[in-house]
């Protein structure tokens, strides 16, 4: 497995797991999260591979389309960088600085 892909289905799953139904979290957990195979993931639930493998895809693209529509991952990402930038950039400034690893632990949260 892809290690990017999965880094990816991780924080995708953090922001969107709550919109997905119990099952879907379930199937996507155990697979991204906790690294179980197909064949384990089947073995725990009592379905086929088949069927765990379907699951899967399909709740990819759920998430996929989650992100494509409502951009909160990608929104994460470029703000933690200009938050970053600032920092870098402002960094004698004691207050701004302040504020802005405010907004950084906010964000992190």
């Amino acid at each position: 497995m892809e290690i990017e892909k999965t880094n990816r289905m991780n924080a995708l799953f953090e922001f969107y797991a709550t919109l997905l139904t119990e099952k879907q979290m379930n199937y996507i957990e155990l697979y991204y999260a906790d690294d179980y195979s197909l064949a384990e993931i089947a073995e725990e639930l009592n379905v086929t591979r088949q069927a765990v493998y379907d699951n899967i895809k399909r709740t990819e693209k759920v998430l996929e389309t989650y992100e494509t529509k409502l951009h909160m991952y990608s929104d994460y990402i470029v703000r933690g960088q200009i938050l970053s930038d600032l920092l870098t950039k402002y960094s004698d400034d004691t207050y701004l600085s302040e504020q802005l690893e405010l907004l950084q632990s906010l964000e992190n949260e």
